[in-house]
């Protein structure tokens, strides 16, 4: 019985000055809190340089779904079974959605039309053109020059890339990759 009170006793001890112990981090937060202004400023001052950062956009994964669920639905309205994918700048997946009864191949095609279209900053129908001139362009890992891919841009620079696979011509899928470029305009 003596071993069990020691047990309880100790861990009751140890409860106590842990919520000590954390109130008195809790309470010497709240007036560090009103110098945090004053640690930013020196740190500005002490850090590296503004102008050696960038500040980008993103689209966020709700404005993500939204689009590639926009392009999935103009696809549907015209009877097409198409797979959709949304890339963030880097050419990362966001969101892929992909229909009913869409090809088995149209889930990486989609992701590399986005990443095509992100990465160019252009509609991948436009780069097809591109290729007569420099051939090699299709080597590049990742990309397909084949419509159905469009860039989303922000202030003119791309911050994702919709790309659309599935439909019988590369002119369908940008048409409902461009429905969901759209759709992030409303």
């Amino acid at each position: 019985m003596k071993t069990r009170t020691r047990v309880l006793t100790g861990t009751a001890l140890a409860v106590a000055l842990g919520a000590g112990a954390f109130g008195a981090v809790s309470a010497s937060a709240s007036p560090a809190a009103g110098t945090a202004q004053a640690a930013a400023v020196a740190a500005k001052k002490d850090g590296p340089s503004e102008k050696n950062f960038t500040t980008t956009t993103h689209l966020t994964v709700d404005a993500a779904t939204r689009a590639a669920q926009a392009a999935l639905q103009a696809a549907t309205a015209e009877n097409q079974k198409v797979t959709v994918a949304v890339v963030d700048r880097n050419g990362n997946t966001i969101v892929t959605l992909r229909g009913d009864g869409a090809g088995p191949q149209s889930y990486e095609s989609a992701q590399r039309k986005a990443f095509t279209a992100v990465s160019w900053n252009a509609p991948t129908s436009v780069l097809v053109g591109r290729l007569a001139q420099a051939p090699n362009l299709k080597d590049i890992p990742g990309t397909l020059f084949l419509g159905g891919g469009t860039p989303v841009q922000a202030n003119g620079a791309p911050v994702a890339g919709i790309g659309v696979a599935g439909a019988p011509s590369g002119d369908l899928d940008e048409k409902f990759a461009k429905a969901g470029v759209d759709a992030l305009g409303k």
